[in-house]
């Protein structure tokens, strides 16, 4: 179930990584491990983006709860300028960002040559959202 408005998560594949997605908000729920897997199938070392994640210090409790165990998330800023807070569980089963933290998160590791390819995954998954169509189209 959605952290955000608890409605089911939808499972999306993109070259063998599973993105559990809520269509009602466009928050994405990433797994543990999720992130280093993209990473290395982007052919690039972790590098970076793991060390952001290891690195971050948990925030507050929040209302939201991990899809997996339950337990609150907590709030974590990652990335450089501009930074990102993103909800991590407590117990290490994964990532939750908001529609719009998914795409700060992309423009933002999209300028960092390490993790330019990362971004590619997460802008190829999100396409129709970072570049919508007019109406008619």
């Amino acid at each position: 179930m959605c952290p955000e408005c608890r409605e089911p998560l939808v499972a999306f594949e993109l070259e063998g990584v599973e993105i559990d997605r809520c269509i009602t908000c466009g928050g994405t729920w990433l797994d543990a491990g999720e992130l280093e897997q993209i990473t290395e199938l982007a052919g690039v070392s972790p590098g970076h983006v793991t060390h952001a994640l290891q690195t971050a210090t948990a925030g507050k409790r929040g209302k939201r709860r991990c899809p997996r165990c339950g337990r609150k998330l907590r709030a974590i800023t990652i990335g450089g300028e501009p930074a990102v807070e993103v909800d991590r569980c407590p117990g290490g089963d994964g990532l939750w960002l908001d529609a719009d933290e998914m795409r700060a998160v992309i423009t933002s590791f999209a300028q960092e040559e390490e993790a330019g390819a990362v971004a590619r995954f997460f802008a190829d998954l999100y396409r129709h959202e970072l570049n919508p169509r007019s109406e008619g189209e």
